[in-house]
């Protein structure tokens, strides 16, 4: 494994508990902070991560006419309109 070395800030009390822990287990600071990490960006592990909702599908006919999906500023417009969709088609 190639290893990145950078500069990290964090508060000191949180640095003396990883340095005592480092010291504990008989490893390094960056082995310690990379282990928790790790941890941190498993997604089976981590418990802020919401599952999404599944989103909502109607029936109907399929694009309006004259909306262009690839025209990001068109869409836009068209949106801003106002009108309901349903008055559109």
């Amino acid at each position: 494994m190639i290893n990145m070395r950078t500069m990290i800030t964090i508060d000191d009390e949180l640095y003396r508990i990883v340095k005592q822990r480092a010291a504990q287990a008989g490893r390094t600071i960056g082995e310690i902070i990379g282990d928790a990490l790790r941890r941190a960006l498993d997604e089976r592990h981590s418990t802020d991560i919401e599952p999404l909702a599944p989103l909502p599908t109607y029936g109907g006919t399929g694009i309006l006419p004259g909306v262009d999906l690839v025209n990001n500023a068109a869409l836009r417009d068209l949106m801003d309109t106002g009108e309901p969709v349903d008055a559109l088609r």
